[in-house]
């Protein structure tokens, strides 16, 4: 279980997450959805301890990770991968060295620099892109690769840290519908294949509906749903995006709801 108690980021004067509480049980698939300045993005990365919170906890499993540090931060870093929207890989390392990487946590650092990782390493990071379709890939430069490819490279990655939690960030805002169809069903398929907890920031209301068990929507750095995808109407999405709701509802469905 991930529990959010009382979670509070602020930078300067801007409060960015306000008092978020959330329970999440394990091997749950949520998405935070919201419009652009919500909060989404700095709530995944207080939790993975990117962003520092000001007040309020972290806790997994029963231990708080708000205050850990040095070696159990890195651990509890491992534990929730983050998956980035610009992908995050080193575009002149071929693709399984990119998802390797995942590794430095738990792999002496010099492997990384001299590329002579272990062979039980190399023989999970050649299962998890085969897991995904694309270890034909795996001696290409990753800048040579579609955007659809980098994203399931990221993910291969992420896997690769043998976490717990997947967080991930606006994973598919810069792909077309194709490829965000593929990247999400490698997310779904993290999600139940390993039983992974996955939070997943969404600005299509489809996507969130079709793919997640349950939405967390926010505004102003507050959490101002909390519910089933069947539970968030078009009405309480006209309310959460204000004018922006035509465009994530889509202009047809919005077109038939009245207006209050």
């Amino acid at each position: 279980m991930l529990k959010l108690e009382g979670l509070t980021t602020t930078f300067g004067k801007t409060c960015a997450v306000q008092d978020v509480s959330l329970s999440i049980p394990a091997g749950q698939f949520v998405g935070v959805i919201g419009r652009s300045g919500a909060g989404k993005s700095t709530l995944l990365r207080t939790i993975n301890r990117l962003a520092e919170p000001t007040s309020g906890r972290v806790i997994w499993r029963d231990a708080d990770m708000t205050g850990v540090s040095g070696s159990q931060l890195r651990d509890w870093r491992r534990r929730c991968s983050m998956v980035f929207q610009q992908f995050n890989l080193v575009g002149r390392l071929d693709v399984l060295n990119n998802v390797l990487m995942g590794r430095l946590t738990q792999t002496p650092f010099w492997r990384a620099v001299t590329k002579t990782w272990s062979s039980e390493d190399r023989a999970l990071a050649f299962a998890a892109l085969d897991q995904f379709d694309i270890s034909g890939l795996a001696s290409q430069r990753a800048d040579q690769l579609s955007g659809g490819q980098q994203q399931r490279v990221a993910i291969c990655r992420a896997l690769m840290q043998d976490p717990e939690i997947i967080l991930a960030d606006e994973p598919v805002a810069s792909l077309d519908p194709r490829n965000t169809g593929i990247v999400m069903d490698a997310l779904a398929l993290v999600n139940r294949q390993f039983g992974l907890t996955v939070l997943c920031n969404l600005h299509s209301l489809d996507l969130a509906r079709g793919y997640c068990d349950r939405l967390v929507g926010m505004a102003n750095g507050r959490v101002v749903f909390d519910g089933t995808p069947a539970a968030l109407t078009d009405a309480a999405a006209r309310e959460l995006y204000g004018m922006d709701a035509d465009e994530v509802i889509g202009p047809d469905r919005a077109a038939k709801q009245p207006v209050a």
